[in-house]
């Protein structure tokens, strides 16, 4: 998740938006709208309904300002919304996953978003976006429950109790789910990965 600078006031900002200066809610968003788009993009595994649903996030976000008491952080509360919306479109396209997963390996395009913090990849070309792919498929395979908090604490870098309060569950709940989704995505990369590059650690959490 992007680090916010101590001299931005997201309070005095959101103050300043319910106002009337509703050109500052840009300003407000943009240092999230990766983080945004990256979430949807790991659950609906579609980059165009992903940007769909980072819009209509954005939108929610908007309009349901007022409602947002500073109780959580306002990053915290915007991955909520965009969660929210994320699993609202996977419940009306069931199939999303399998389609999605074929639409996203059309051409070999894969976006690096979902990926960030594995940079230590092969230099060689055609070995990164093997492993890219690796990754990418492996994540998106995750039963949701699991995907989403891997994605919240390993890829975005919220804090366990963060990813646990976006989540909507209690911080055991989040620590248990991010273990087994370690766990799943260990058993079924290193093989493969072992095998792309050897010599690399390839899971630095166990």
């Amino acid at each position: 998740m992007t680090v916010i600078s101590e001299n931005r006031n997201e309070a005095q900002m959101i103050a300043s938006i319910l106002a009337g200066n509703t050109h500052e809610f840009h300003d407000l968003i943009q240092p999230y709208e990766r983080s945004v788009y990256s979430m949807a993009l790991s659950m609906l595994q579609n980059e165009a309904d992903a940007e769909d649903a980072a819009q209509e996030a954005f939108l929610k976000a908007f309009r349901n300002l007022e409602r947002f008491r500073g109780e959580a952080k306002f990053s915290t509360w915007l991955i909520s919304i965009t969660l929210n919306e994320a699993r609202s479109r996977l419940r009306q396209k069931k199939t999303a996953k399998t389609e999605s997963l074929d639409e996203l390996n059309e051409g070999g395009h894969v976006s690096p978003a979902l990926l960030r913090d594995w940079r230590e990849i092969p230099s060689e070309a055609l070995e990164r976006q093997e492993v890219r792919l690796l990754l990418q498929d492996a994540i998106g395979d995750l039963p949701l429950i699991y995907r989403q908090v891997f994605v919240l604490r390993d890829m975005e870098d919220l804090s366990v109790n963060q990813s646990a309060e976006a989540l909507g569950i209690s911080v055991a709940a989040a620590k248990v789910r991010l273990h087994r989704a370690r766990l799943m995505l260990q058993k079924r990369l290193s093989p493969q990965l072992k095998q792309v590059m050897p010599k690399r650690r390839w899971f630095p959490w166990f």
